[in-house]
Order: C-alpha cells, then sequence, then structure tokens
C-alpha cells in the first residue's frame, strides 16, 4: 500500500476548456457509494407511488431562482435508488415481458433489496447512534430517511408479494411449473418426502431452545431460520421459543411429482416444518412461521492502521457475519404474533421500521431454480448471442488491427472475447515483455487470470492492480490475486484509502527495436460474465499519447510517481472533479455567447451536488441538456428558473445500463468522453477512475449514434419527474417505438452480416498464432489477402 501524492501537483489547472475558478470548492456528498448488487430491471411505478419532496414552487418569469443552499433542489439519495427497484419490479410486472424473464426481475428487485439493507440502512441506522450524523443535501436526518425508506420498502414489497401470489404463481401454474405444499401431495409422494427428510435432512438439523441455559443463537446473514413456539410440561411457565436454521448447503427447492404438472416442488423449510414435532416430542405445538435476518455487511477499514491490506480484511471478512441486525423478515404461519416482540429484543431491532411480515416465501430470489433447466423459448427472451466483431474475425495479428486504427467494442451486443483473446496473444507472443492490468471484479475462473498467469511464467513482466475492497467480491478477489502471487505476478492492492476502479490494460512490445504500447479501456470490467449481461463499451488502442499517460497511471498504482500532467486521459481524484465541472461550465458560456450548447450524458448515477449546481446552472444559461442516468438521480429536472432546460431518462431493459458517455457540444467542435466514473462524490474524490477522449472520428461517430439512440429510446424508457417519481415514456398511439438494447442487438448482426454474408453470429473466434519467430507483425491484411475497412 502507497499513499497517494497531493492532489496539488497533479491536478488540472483548469478543466478541458475552462478556467480554473470555474470549480466550486468541495462539499460532502449524498452518501459513499451505492449497492454493488443493483441489478437489472423495469415497467410501471407501483400504485403506493414513490415518497416525494414537493419541488420549488413559482412562475418561470421571475427568473432564474438562486442554486445553492435550497435543500428542495435535491433528490435524497436513498429514495431515488428505491424508485430505480421500483422499476425493476415494473418489468416483473409487465405482461410485454416473457414470463421467466419476469421472474428473473422479481428476483432481482430482492436481491437488490438485501444488497440496499445490508449497506445503505446499515449505514444509516449507524448513524442514528452517533452523536454527529451526515445530513444529506436534501435535508432529511438519518431517523427521517430511515423512516421514509421504512414507508416505501414496505409499499414496493407488498406490491412484489401481490404480484407473485395473482399473477406469477397462476401463470406458472398455467405453464405446468407448481409450489405445492407437503400436505398437498398424494399419500405415495408424500411418505416418500418423509422418507428422505428423515435420511437426508433430519441428521444435519440442530434444534435450539431459548432458555436462561441457552441463550439466543447467533443467526447468519440471509440465513431462513423456523422459528417454534411450544408449551412447556407446566402451564405456569413462559411459553417456550425455538429455533432450527434452515441448512443453507441443502437445495431450497426440493423436486416431487403432481398430478397433472411438468415440474413440482416443495419448499425445504415446509419439509422441515412438518417434522417440527419429532423434535419436541414432550412440548404442545403452538406455531412455526420462517423467518430471515439481514445483517449489516460493510466491511470497515482502516487502512491506516492496519500494516497488512489483505490480512485486515481477511479479519473483517471474518468479522462480518456479526454484523448488527437491519431488517427481520417474516413468513406464513403461527405463532409469529405473539413472538415477534421477542425476536427484536433478540435481535434489538426496531419492529415499526425492521420487521417485513410477508404473505408468501421468504426471499423468492433463492426460487428461480424452478425455470433453471425450463428452455421453452416461449418463456424467455429471444436467443441472442455476442458477435464477434468483423476487425478480430480470423486475424493473423491482433496487434495489428489495434495499430491500424483504433476499434470499438459494444457489449454484450459484441462479444468479450477479443479482450480475453488478446491477454491470451499477448502472454503466448515472444515480443510482448510487460503486461499491467487492473483488476476489479473479474470472477475466479477467468481465461484473463490464467494468461496473466501463463505470462507471468514464461517470464514477462505482469502487473495485476488488484482492487480487495471491491464490495462482495472481497473473499473471492483475495482468493485469485494469491493464485496469481504464486505464478510470479506482481500483484498490488491499489492507494492507500482509494478504490482502484479505473478499469486499464496495458501492453508493452517490441517491435522493430522500439517498444510500441496496446491499450484498452472499458467503462466495465474484466469479467466474461457480466460482460454478457452489462451494457459497457472497450476500447483498443495504440496511440501514443494515452499509451504514454497509461504508462503513468501504472506508476501511480504501484510506485508513487505522478506525472506533472496528463496528455490524455482525466484520473480521479487527480482532477477527474474538476475537468467535469470545467467541461460543464464551458458549455454555459458557449450558451451564453450564442454558440451551440449541449450536454448528452449516459451514466449510473448522479449525486454529486457540485456537479448537480453546474448542470443547474448551466440550464439556466442556455444548454440543453439530457441525461439518461439508469439508477440514482438526485437532480431535480424540470423546475421553472432552475432546471427546466434538463431532461432526465431510464432505461431497464433486457441488460443492465452500465457504460458511462459523456457528449459535450462545445460551441460546434463537438467532445465525446468515455469513462468508468459515475458522478458521485465517491468517484470523483475516493477511487482511482478514468476518463477518455473518443479520438479517432469514426469512433466518435458511432458514440454519438450510441447517444443518440439511448436518448430516443421510446420502448423502455422511464422519464424523471421534479417530485422524484418516474413515469414510463408514454408515445401517440400508432406511433413507431424504438427499443434501443434491441437495435444494438440488430446493429451488431448487420455489422457481422455486411463485412461476410456467411458468417453466422455467436461462436468464440481464434486469432490464429503466429511461429515464435515471427516479425514484428508489420502486415495489415487480413485473411485472403485482402485489406478489411470500417471500424467494429
Amino acid at each position: 500500500m502507497i499513499d497517494l501524492p497531493s492532489s496539488t501537483d497533479t491536478t488540472f489547472a483548469s478543466g478541458p476548456g475552462g478556467d480554473s475558478d470555474t470549480a466550486q470548492a468541495d462539499r460532502p456528498g449524498a452518501g459513499s457509494g451505492d449497492s454493488a448488487g443493483a441489478r437489472n430491471g423495469t415497467s410501471a411505478a407501483p400504485a403506493s407511488g414513490p415518497v416525494s419532496i414537493p419541488a420549488p414552487s413559482g412562475p418561470a418569469a421571475s427568473g432564474p431562482i438562486p442554486i445553492e443552499g435550497d435543500p428542495n433542489h435535491y433528490l435524497n439519495r436513498e429514495l431515488s435508488w428505491l424508485e430505480f427497484n421500483a422499476r425493476v419490479l415494473a418489468e416483473a410486472r409487465s405482461h410485454e415481458v416473457p414470463l421467466f424473464e419476469r421472474l428473473k426481475f422479481l428476483s432481482i428487485f430482492f436481491s437488490n433489496l438485501d444488497e440496499f439493507f445490508m449497506v445503505r440502512v446499515a449505514g444509516l441506522q449507524a448513524q442514528t447512534q452517533r452523536t454527529i450524523a451526515e445530513v444529506p443535501p436534501d435535508g432529511l436526518t438519518p431517523h427521517e430517511q430511515l423512516v421514509a425508506i421504512g414507508a416505501r420498502v414496505h409499499a414496493l414489497v407488498d406490491d412484489a408479494y401481490q404480484l407473485w401470489n395473482s399473477d406469477l404463481i397462476p401463470a406458472l401454474q398455467r405453464a405446468g411449473i407448481v409450489i405445492v405444499k407437503p400436505d398437498e401431495l398424494g399419500p405415495t409422494e408424500l411418505s416418500a418426502l418423509d422418507d428422505r427428510f428423515r435420511t437426508d435432512i433430519f441428521p444435519i438439523l440442530t434444534p435450539i431452545a431459548i432458555d436462561p441455559g441457552h441463550p439466543f443463537p447467533h443467526l447468519r446473514n440471509k440465513m431462513i431460520n423456523l422459528g417454534i413456539m411450544f408449551s412447556r410440561e407446566h402451564e405456569a411457565q413462559e411459553p417456550g421459543f425455538a429455533v432450527i436454521q434452515v441448512p443453507p448447503m441443502l437445495s431450497r427447492l426440493m423436486k416431487v411429482r403432481v398430478e397433472g404438472a411438468t415440474r413440482a416442488f416443495v419448499l425445504l423449510e415446509d419439509v422441515i416444518a412438518r417434522h417440527v414435532k419429532d423434535f419436541f416430542p414432550s412440548g404442545r405445538l403452538r406455531g412455526t412461521y420462517p423467518f430471515r435476518v439481514t445483517r449489516n455487511w460493510d466491511l470497515e477499514i482502516d487502512e491506516e492502521e492496519g500494516e497488512d491490506l489483505l490480512e485486515t480484511i481477511q479479519a473483517e471478512l471474518r468479522r462480518r457475519d456479526r454484523g448488527n441486525a437491519v431488517r427481520l423478515e417474516i413468513g406464513i404461519g403461527e405463532g409469529a404474533g405473539t413472538s415477534v416482540q421477542r425476536l427484536c429484543r433478540a435481535l434489538k431491532v426496531d419492529a415499526s421500521l425492521a420487521v417485513y411480515r410477508v404473505p408468501g416465501p421468504l426471499h423468492i430470489a433463492d426460487l428461480m431454480g424452478i425455470v433453471a433447466e425450463d428452455e421453452r423459448r416461449e418463456y424467455r427472451d429471444e436467443p441472442f448471442s455476442p458477435q464477434v466483431p468483423p476487425l478480430f474475425r480470423d486475424v493473423e495479428d491482433v496487434f495489428a488491427v489495434i495499430r491500424e486504427q483504433d476499434v470499438l467494442l459494444h457489449h454484450p451486443y459484441e462479444s468479450f472475447d477479443p479482450i480475453a483473446e488478446f491477454v491470451s496473444r499477448a502472454a503466448d507472443d515472444p515480443n510482448v515483455l510487460a503486461i499491467k492490468q487492473t483488476l476489479y471484479r473479474t470472477g475466479g475462473d477467468s481465461p484473463i487470470l490464467k494468461a496473466l498467469a501463463r505470462a507471468a511464467e514464461s517470464g514477462k513482466q505482469v502487473t495485476a492492480i488488484v482492487e480487495l475492497k471491491a464490495r462482495f467480491d472481497e473473499a473471492s478477489n483475495i482468493q485469485w490475486a494469491r493464485t496469481l502471487e504464486q505464478s510470479g505476478v506482481q500483484v498490488i492492492y491499489g492507494l492507500l484509502g482509494l478504490k482502484t476502479h479505473a478499469k486499464a490494460l496495458l501492453v508493452v512490445r517490441r517491435e522493430k527495436d522500439k517498444l510500441r504500447r496496446y491499450v484498452h479501456l472499458s467503462t466495465g470490467n474484466y469479467n466474461p460474465q457480466t460482460a454478457r449481461l452489462y451494457t459497457d463499451i472497450g476500447l483498443f488502442t495504440a496511440n501514443r499519447e494515452i499509451g504514454e499517460d497509461m504508462t503513468s497511471l501504472f506508476n501511480l498504482l504501484t510506485g508513487y510517481s505522478a506525472p506533472p500532467k496528463w496528455n490524455r486521459l482525466i484520473v480521479a481524484p487527480l482532477g477527474l472533479h474538476e475537468a467535469v465541472l470545467g467541461l460543464i461550465a464551458r458549455e454555459a458560456a458557449h450558451a451564453r455567447a450564442g454558440r451551440k450548447a449541449e450536454i448528452v450524458a449516459q451514466m449510473n448515477a448522479l449525486v454529486d451536488v457540485d456537479v448537480i449546481d453546474a448542470l443547474y446552472a448551466a440550464s439556466q444559461a442556455g444548454v440543453d441538456i439530457k441525461l439518461a442516468v439508469r439508477g440514482i438521480c438526485c437532480l431535480r429536472p424540470g423546475i421553472p428558473g432552475l432546471s427546466e432546460r434538463i431532461q432526465v431518462r431510464a432505461i431497464i431493459d433486457r441488460f443492465l445500463e452500465h457504460k458511462r458517455l459523456f457528449r459535450f457540444a462545445n460551441g460546434g467542435n463537438e467532445e465525446v468522453y468515455m469513462s468508468s466514473a459515475d458522478w458521485m462524490p465517491r468517484n470523483f474524490h475516493r477511487r482511482v477512475e478514468l476518463m477518455v477522449p473518443i479520438i479517432e472520428p469514426a469512433i466518435r461517430s458511432r458514440v454519438d449514434d450510441m447517444l443518440n439512440t439511448v436518448t430516443s429510446d421510446t420502448a423502455k424508457t422511464w422519464e424523471l419527474a421534479s417530485d422524484g417519481s418516474y413515469h414510463k415514456l408514454q408515445v401517440p398511439s400508432g406511433a413507431p417505438q424504438l427499443r434501443s438494447q434491441q437495435r444494438f442487438i440488430e446493429l451488431a448482426r448487420e455489422r457481422v452480416k455486411l463485412s461476410d454474408p456467411l458468417a453466422r453470429g455467436g461462436g468464440r473466434f481464434h486469432i490464429l498464432r503466429m511461429p515464435a519467430s515471427a516479425p514484428d507483425g508489420e502486415s495489415r491484411h487480413r485473411k485472403g489477402g485482402k485489406k478489411k475497412k470500417g471500424l467494429s
């Protein structure tokens, strides 16, 4: 671990095109970090509606209103995230979505809530116990936020279970898939199920009776338990209470046979509940019900005090399961009403805020297995395989392709394979001397990790910047980081106090007695699995200035060496915040001067107050601003005199919108950027991030088209109102609709067909291996000797 150099030496003196005094002073943001697991989702907001704060009122004729200091100018970060999850739930409700995909979105909704409680709600609860609490720009205290969150989440969970019980369960039954109670089975099947319980389940279970000699047990995070109420031998004694923890190593879904059903299941907790009397034969059973505890799951790491970051995180991972309880979910069963207060006391949770009574199975996300092996096409999205870009098909020299021109990949529409193959090719190429890469969420069985290990074993200089603090991936990252070290990879755990969130790869290759740098930059992680689910872009380039910047970046991350200036890259925390503010201020200056001024941006979250205020000022100056913000947005659009020129939309569709793209009209001299960073305080100030200009005109034009397509979507788009509510975008009856993700699928297929009419989409491409004695790779020709033109 190393300390970051002072930003005074390396910060942009001014943002691109902007003076240094346009950047506002830093202010505390609305929170540090969003839910790591917010996944894909859509459809209409539940009838209960969002919790909102009235927007400032007043006639537009009164002129621009003061920007700073008014809490009503900002939406609450946590409530905004809940509206994102409401859009996920709405996609589960939509009958335009295939049945199994609707179940997927419902699963995502519940998984998202888990992470929200484990991190965000846990953080707010911790703040209520402090003398000084963080108050976000919207002015809500931690307790006020918890009350608002409780009201909204209860409404959303009620809507989710109504959807499950009245819509999805009947639809699944019509498809031949059922979940039944044990008592609904026929005698033969029930007898077989009881035999399975005695042989495969009973020996594993440990009933724990609660009394002075048996204190309340520690209940693991997110594990399902059975609460059992029973009478003791003497009626005068307090009713007995016991807990049986449902074993997590066993599947919750037990297959059974039900006449007329294609697939049938009973839940493991229901089978255990059927046999509770076997554990307490001398007691009179009063009731059994399932419950589930969610705990504070965030790590508390003092990097200044810890001598070894890896050991510190390992210790925290062991401690994390002991975190405070933040939510108690109680399912259907008898006896819950008389024991819920007892549970709340034992778990130390507020019964009015933290208890959720649900009319159905706990954590429906676990039930996705009921459709896991069912491949019926009518219940799933149209099959799609990522396309291999024409430029990378059957190439003899991948380095020559990148030397010739920058290449853009648009995931998941285009395959991640060229990136994995590029690293693999670099690992095996004798002319490659060094490979340096940042790794955030890579996944354990990654072809990239294997290639890096192979490169190190062959004697190449291989450096991996591994982010151990990637939330919920800490244990996995530690495991494969050690594997890399054993292979000879130089593993660095980043900078003190910062997460390394930049997505960057540098390959140094000897060509004709000189060194050339090859670079890959991305908006997403080097993870083959998420590359099929998240929309991201990646850029291959051999641009000299970017290559020099990349060398400087890795020197900064490994050797406490920051350059006096950057050629092309904009780096956080060394100037990205100032640069974004400068770019926005420049658009405002162009508007005031009567020149073309527009901002179009796509990102996952907009939270930073300084950036929001700068966008308000730009709107007041006459800049038209179109924002596609998939998740959290704390900016209020459409306020007269403040933000009437700002449009905020969000797309929820088949894939998770994840790329960050920014376009500034700049008086007609347009600039386009890609980035790993959202516009949040943590990204600007507590992470190493990159924003990269798109230099190549053809690629800039393609990114322009991406932004235009995203902001023109009418099929899967929601629009944000100034009160914080989202409404599905309505188009006139009979008007054509544009579904941007479907359009990108079509474009990827068309690009392959244009290059090769016989090409089939989908398969993993193969790069022809060069012999070890190959020259430096001068060839710029493709198979058959013909030069391919155009960009992927």
